[in-house]
């Protein structure tokens, strides 16, 4: 089984780039497990007890979005969500699961700024071992 880390955020076209990069893998129907993964930051930490049940991933319609993409291609999907800081979760996950490869969604940028990724993407790519993918947006 091929096992990889989807982390994505709240853009549903970013998480739809990235699911479709899933489901274009060989065999992606039968031998691919994705690992949906959203983290929440900021405010979120700062919700009141009574209303931390309803702050899970499957609330956030680009999980949702993401998710129904890959079981609509018969990959199996797991979705997991965190609190904190999104590189180091990205990365503790890519451990706990022992993924193959970690699918990242990029953010469109100016011709300038196609060189230089963004902060998370850069960090993820220079402390992990793993492969990392970077889609496009969908766009």
């Amino acid at each position: 089984m091929y096992r990889v880390l989807v982390p994505v955020d709240d853009d549903v076209d970013r998480a739809l780039a990235q699911a479709r990069y899933v489901t274009d893998l060989p065999a992606a129907d039968e031998e691919v497990e994705a690992i949906l993964l959203f983290v929440f930051t900021g405010d979120a930490e700062d919700l009141p007890s009574d209303l931390q049940q309803f702050k899970t991933a499957d609330r956030i319609q680009s999980v949702r979005r993401a998710r129904d993409h890959l079981e609509d291609a018969g990959v199996e999907v797991q979705v997991r969500d965190d609190s904190g800081d999104t590189t180091d979760d990205i990365l503790d996950d890519a451990e706990e699961y022992d993924v193959d490869a970690i699918v990242l969604g990029g953010r469109k940028r100016s011709p300038a700024g196609k060189a230089i990724f963004g902060s998370v993407t850069q960090s993820v790519i220079l402390n992990t071992d793993r492969p990392v993918v970077v889609t496009g947006d969908g766009s």
